[in-house]
């Protein structure tokens, strides 16, 4: 299964400096992204798209706490074929819905912001058989969260260690522990 969608809490609006204003363009953020997984052995790679916004709804420069709403919309389809030669193929829509909460604490060589990001993942399965074109569809909504830490340094460069979890039911709770690496160009 490719990577899943997803969110974290955006930065804080930059400050027109003549003003000292919110700059209200950067309250709100969207990301697109292309994924691609090759799994081992006789499988097809899996391709992704996906796109994720973000809207502030508390902080600004001189708050350091921030309050994101966090929605995105991701797709992905898995062609295969049966034993008896059916081509099958499943296809999969991922929307999570959640609110990301971050507490910026300044240093004076880099920023150190904590955040936490609870979300309701829903996802709709369409399953469809080649063969006797039957279709099949379920969706489901269940809880994820995502928390993690960000050290930003002044240079531009910003590390992420993150943990992603989703409770599927029963004792099922697929999770990551990642580590990331950016770099900010621009204001």
């Amino acid at each position: 299964m490719p990577s899943l969608l997803k969110l974290v809490p955006t930065h804080a609006p930059n400050v027109e400096a003549e003003r000292g204003t919110p700059n209200r363009s950067s309250a709100r953020s969207v990301t697109g992204s292309v994924a691609t997984w090759n799994p081992k052995g006789p499988g097809k790679s899996v391709n992704s798209v996906g796109l994720t916004g973000n809207l502030k709804i508390l902080g600004g420069p001189l708050i350091p706490l921030s309050v994101t709403f966090q929605t995105g919309v991701g797709y992905w389809k898995v062609n295969s074929t049966s034993v008896e030669g059916d081509a099958l193929s499943t296809k999969t829509w991922h929307v999570p819905v959640g609110v990301g909460v971050a507490l910026t604490i300044p240093n004076p060589v880099f920023s150190i912001k904590p955040w936490l990001a609870p979300r309701v993942d829903v996802a709709r399965t369409t399953a469809s058989d080649g063969g006797t074109a039957t279709q099949t569809s379920h969706t489901r909504a269940k809880f994820g969260i995502s928390g993690g830490v960000d050290l930003g340094f002044l240079s531009g460069l910003a590390i992420r260690v993150m943990y992603d979890r989703v409770s599927l039911g029963g004792h099922v709770t697929p999770s990551v522990l990642s580590l990331g690496l950016g770099f900010k160009v621009g204001t």
